[in-house]
């Protein structure tokens, strides 16, 4: 228990202390001391024994004797308490069997829940592979399950394909069927599966007979458009809105019946609007006034002039022919409705030919755009259009060739190119480039026959005896008039939708006037009354250019020049006759050549007055 009892003190001191007296001081190593006295000077006891200086031994004397006597009070609580240890001795080993037996449990136990958990892992393991698989077979079911779906048609879908009429309810059912003839054409692996083959033969057969039952059907409905008072435009209207897929099934599923049923609307259409259009015109054609024919310009009789018609029964007013008038306002009028045959035969009015012309093409543009649209709305193919519109565009042309090659009035074919012209902006209205070729081809045909007649027109002037056309008198002539009259015109139309190939042959119209003006004054064998004719002629070719507005301002002031010229020479010669017996010539030159120029109104009675 001492022996104890010393390890412990010197533990306490940590073996700092040595109480071996025979110990040699000069053995002592002092190295490190310093680092020792640092490291334990919080030390109590160092402190005190630094502090008060005491020496080692007595100081483990004292020690040592606090020890002891703390040793004889511990071994007599010891034996005090002998029992109590005893018995807690025994507790503590009934509490290592017990706890043995727990580690045992407890050992036991674990190795269990190590088994469960192997179990677990094993459960886990089974569970995400079952899991997998699940999913795995649900991505199968639902990929076969489509195509299953896709690929198999339902007897209701056969029934109604087969056995159906074509309404709403089997456009459905086409849409179907499509759906399923494409998915077997979209991947070629899916095309080459076995099941697929098996049923393909049977999809194939069911294509079959709904391309021949919409063929039938739409092929009907296009004979349907055959009978007389049909309103084509609500067949198409309801093929449009209602059976459109029809002619989409068609395309992409049967290209030959599709190729079919095209051919047979574009051959009943074009036969409709043939037989229509050629109805129409000749209902037209009935309503023709007739103006200008050939002998209007070539040949004479002794009674009728060449340039005037002959016989007044086909012409009240000859003068017609050459001036505009109320003809213009068919320009003005051009998207006017066009006339309707049975309320002209009841009201039997004679319209000169541009009007009947304007109608004609006024129901050409409004049929063509109609059929246009729907055919690119329905079909999808704007070749189609000029396929159906081929027939009619046959029997427009046979009908213009015959009447052109004996139209001979100039203004006419200058309104229906002016028409034509309107007709193109309206056209460019709409947005519709279906009759661009066709306008443009029909202004093309109609520029040569205008100048042929013009030419015609000219040629007539040079080749007019003036002697025949002569009249006693100094009033205006009334075949000058006429081509005034149409100079005029030409003017007019030329500002309104000239492209300048008028100004050229204006020029020649003019120096023909000129020249028969010049011709028709030499047959005066009194002077002065062939230069009142010149200036009578001239005023009303002044009067008449100064209604066709400013575009002929350049013409009037070289006839204005012309009058002044004429007036100036006219009055010399007066002068000249009258400077014998009338003096005060200067103040009557000077007064009618005021009244001549400045308020040429009231020259018809200085030109009546007998000089």
């Amino acid at each position: 228990m001492a022996v104890v009892h010393g390890q412990r003190t010197e533990d306490s001191f940590g073996g700092h202390f040595s109480f071996d007296e025979d110990a040699a001081s000069e053995d002592i190593s002092l190295d490190g001391l310093d680092e020792e006295l640092e490291e334990h000077k919080n030390y109590d006891v160092l402190i005190s024994i630094l502090a008060n200086g005491e020496k080692q031994r007595d100081r483990a004397t004292l020690v040592e004797g606090n020890l002891g006597h703390v040793e004889q009070d511990l071994i007599q609580e010891y034996v005090e308490d002998s029992d109590n240890l005893v018995l807690l001795h025994d507790q503590i080993h009934d509490c290592d069997i017990i706890l043995s037996q727990i580690g045992s449990l407890i050992t036991g136990f674990q190795v269990h829940i190590g088994s469960i958990s192997s179990e677990l892992r094993s459960l886990q393991e089974r569970s995400l592979d079952i899991s997998v698989r699940l999913k795995n077979r649900k991505l199968v079911e639902t990929k076969l399950a489509k195509f299953v779906e896709e690929i198999v048609a339902p007897p209701g879908l056969v029934t109604v394909i087969i056995d159906g009429e074509v309404n709403d309810g089997y456009v459905k059912n086409l849409e179907i069927l499509s759906k399923k003839l494409r998915f077997s054409q979209v991947d070629p692996m899916i095309n080459a599966s076995k099941s697929l083959k098996d049923i393909k033969p049977e999809l194939e057969r069911l294509l079959q007979k709904a391309l021949s039952k919409v063929s039938d059907y739409l092929t009907e409905i296009f004979f349907s458009m055959r009978k007389p008072g049909t309103n084509i435009q609500i067949l198409q209207q309801n093929l449009v809105q209602k059976y459109r897929y029809l002619i989409l099934f068609l395309r992409e599923h049967g290209s030959k019946v599709y190729t079919d049923v095209c051919a047979a609307y574009a051959d009943t259409m074009n036969k409709v609007l043939s037989a229509h259009f050629q109805v129409y015109i000749e209902a037209l054609e009935k309503s023709k006034l007739d103006i200008g024919v050939s002998s209007d310009l070539t040949g004479y009789d002794t009674s009728i002039i060449d340039l005037i018609p002959r016989g007044r029964e086909h012409l009240r007013n000859h003068h017609f022919m050459f001036s505009l008038g109320e003809r213009a306002s068919i320009l003005k009028e051009i998207d006017r409705p066009g006339l309707v045959p049975h309320i002209s035969e009841v009201n039997p009015v004679k319209y000169p030919y541009e009007v009947i012309f304007r109608s004609l093409q006024k129901l050409l543009m409004d049929t063509a755009s109609s059929e246009y649209l729907f055919i690119k709305a329905f079909f999808g193919e704007e070749s189609l259009f000029y396929q159906v519109f081929e027939g009619p565009f046959e029997v427009i042309d046979k009908h213009l060739d015959h009447t052109l090659q004996y139209c001979h009035d100039a203004v006419c074919l200058m309104l229906m190119i002016c028409i034509t012209r309107k007709h193109q902006l309206v056209m460019l209205n709409r947005r519709l480039s279906c009759l661009d070729t066709y306008l443009d081809k029909a202004v093309i045909y109609l520029w040569p026959r205008f100048k042929t007649v013009f030419d015609m027109y000219l040629q007539s002037l040079y080749q007019c005896d003036a002697k025949i056309l002569w009249v006693d008198g100094s009033h205006p002539h009334h075949i000058v008039r006429c081509y005034v009259e149409l100079t005029a015109a030409l003017i007019q139309l030329n500002a309104e939708c000239g492209d300048g190939q008028l100004d050229m042959n204006l020029e020649r119209l003019r120096v023909a006037v000129d020249n028969l003006l010049g011709r028709l004054a030499e047959n005066f064998a009194n002077p002065r009354t062939q230069h009142l004719f010149l200036l009578n002629n001239y005023d009303m070719t002044i009067s008449v250019l100064k209604e066709a507005g400013d575009e002929a301002n350049k013409l009037q002031r070289y006839f204005e020049e012309k009058l002044e010229s004429n007036m100036l020479v006219g009055c010399a010669g007066l002068w000249m006759a009258c400077s014998g017996w009338f003096k005060p010539v200067p103040m009557v030159k000077s007064q009618l050549h005021w009244n001549l120029v400045g308020n040429w109104p009231y020259s018809q009675q200085i030109a009546g007055y007998e000089l």
